[in-house]
C-alpha cells in the first residue's frame, strides 16, 4: 500500500507506540515555563520532562577563506 494511504487509513503493521511526538515547551498562561532547579530528576520546562538533544553545528569556511580559495 502507498505510504500516504497508510497514514489516512491506518495499518496493522505499525502500532501507535512507534509514533513519537516531538518535545514541546511547557507553557503557563501563554508564557514559557521555566525549569525548577530544585528538582533535578524532572524538567518542568518541557512537556514530557525531557529536552530535545541540540543539533551539532558543522563548521565550514568563512567568507574570507572561500574568497581566498576561489570557491
Amino acid at each position: 500500500m502507498w505510504s500516504w494511504l497508510q497514514k489516512i487509513v491506518g495499518s496493522s503493521a505499525k502500532s501507535k507506540t512507534e509514533i513519537t511526538a516531538e518535545p514541546k515547551r511547557a507553557r503557563e498562561k501563554g508564557r514559557y515555563k521555566a525549569d525548577d532547579k530544585s528538582t533535578a530528576d524532572v524538567n518542568e520546562a518541557w512537556v514530557g520532562g525531557a529536552a530535545p538533544v541540540p543539533k551539532k553545528k558543522i563548521k565550514g569556511m568563512s567568507k574570507k577563506q572561500r574568497k581566498r580559495n576561489g570557491a
